[in-house]
């Protein structure tokens, strides 16, 4: 393996949570204008270190609340952290909330562009890759109907195929490969195999211990925002499993 490309190094991140129960907007004006409005802190992270190095596929399990995604946001620079500092060596592909940037009226076709633009692709790569996009989605002839008539899964399936048709340095994954049906999670688990083999450094957030046993290097286990333990992802996935 080779050099740290990412350090996190004493993360703690906290939100601010209103503690008099208000229920809605006008309640919390009201308690405002009163001076009665208070909070509490709550902390999402606390005081959370680990490295990964180039070229290592690094899990990050933990029960549902733990952190897990939020971490994740920290690194790709979505939050800022309250306290400690995260550093990244290379470009980081973040792949957190697919197709968060579709727009519902247009078509595929157009989605693939207006997708790939965001995620930073070019124009002539998008039209160089476009067929390999629609095949590895498998929609045929949907490619051509508004994004508004897809279920859930055709849109999942488009999103993946965009955001895993580069070739990058560092891939964030946050529960990406339970996309879809068997056929096409068991594809783009290959797909992110092949990535994975190319020497791209992916840090992968799943439910799945398999996976962390299977795919993974080293891995984190968070718990209520700390981390319980760091090391061989074996090692960690079995304590996470025994606990």
């Amino acid at each position: 393996m080779g050099n740290v490309v990412i350090d996190v190094k004493n993360v703690s991140l906290t939100f601010r949570m209103n503690s008099n129960k208000a229920q809605n907007l006008k309640d919390i004006i009201v308690l405002k204008l009163k001076g009665q409005l208070k909070y509490e802190e709550f902390y999402a992270l606390n005081d959370v270190s680990f490295q990964v190095n180039e070229g290592e596929v690094f899990g990050v399990i933990g029960r549902n609340g733990s952190g897990k995604s939020t971490i994740l946001k920290v690194i790709s620079q979505i939050y800022k952290p309250s306290k400690g500092k995260v550093e990244v060596a290379k470009p980081v592909v973040p792949m957190l909330e697919l197709g968060s940037g579709f727009d519902y009226e247009l078509t595929g076709r157009e989605n693939v562009f207006l997708n790939g633009a965001l995620l930073g692709y070019s124009q002539k790569f998008l039209e160089d890759r476009f067929d390999e996009i629609v095949a590895f989605s498998e929609l045929g002839e949907f490619i051509n109907m508004p994004l508004k008539t897809y279920s859930s899964g055709m849109q999942m399936r488009l999103a993946f195929s965009i955001a895993s048709m580069v070739k990058p340095e560092i891939l964030i994954l946050d529960e990406v490969l339970a996309v879809g049906d068997a056929a096409f999670q068991e594809k783009s688990r290959a797909r992110m195999m092949e990535l994975m083999d190319g020497g791209t450094t992916v840090l992968l957030v799943t439910h799945s211990i398999e996976q962390i046993k299977s795919m993974c290097d080293k891995a984190v286990w968070l718990d209520k925002g700390r981390v319980r333990m760091v090391g061989c992802a074996r090692e960690v996935a079995e304590a996470y499993e025994n606990m």
